[in-house]
């Protein structure tokens, strides 16, 4: 998670050299003939074989109980969670066959207890009674375009402090979250 911090003097002087030079290099890219793009660029991409979508992330559980609390952590969640997913679900997905999954709702675990004090006001928790959840909705597409399992899934893992990604070298603040994600996908393609 996003720790608040300050800026001082030269991370002022840092940003501004960088916002002048980049007013600078933006014309000259525009004018840039198009000949001199890379093929890859100017090429249609190739269909995704899993596509992660968020509906209305700004009702998500995760912002309804924390959007004040957690202001400096925002949606930056959302972004690592979506490439995490397409990465395993890639993996794990058979030659031409696509995922289409909808998450609908996120409430990352741990939680705040701003009942400690002004210090542990962005601090937040993990224990037991603030387990992760994810809702979502998937279909699964085979080459043909035939649709071999459809459904919607409420991951959760109330027993996340006890499953061992409490380790000292992960130190993914994600990683419970992650987790459910794995869970879901270790059983393969036909049992989603």
């Amino acid at each position: 998670m996003k720790r608040m911090t300050g800026l001082n003097l030269r991370g002022i002087v840092a940003l501004a050299a960088i916002a002048v030079g980049a007013a600078g290099i933006g014309p000259a890219l525009a004018a840039a003939p198009a000949a001199a793009q890379s093929p890859a660029a100017a090429a249609p991409a190739a269909e995704a074989r899993v596509t992660v979508t968020y509906v209305n992330p700004e009702k998500f559980s995760e912002v309804r109980e924390y959007g004040q609390q957690d202001s400096f952590n925002g949606s930056g969640y959302l972004k690592p969670l979506q490439e995490y997913l397409i990465k395993r679900a890639e993996h794990m997905l058979p030659a031409g066959d696509r995922l289409e999954v909808t998450i609908t709702d996120i409430k990352l675990a741990g939680g705040y207890e701003p009942w400690h004090g002004p210090n542990f006001q962005y601090v937040r928790f993990m224990k037991d009674v603030y387990p992760p959840r994810i809702d979502l909705t998937f279909k699964l597409v085979d080459s043909s375009g035939k649709v071999l399992r459809e459904g919607s899934r409420k991951l959760r893992n109330l027993g996340y402090l006890q499953s061992g990604l409490t380790m000292p070298t992960n130190t993914d603040p994600l990683r419970y979250d992650k987790a459910l994600f794995d869970n879901w996908l270790r059983r393969g393609p036909e049992k989603l």
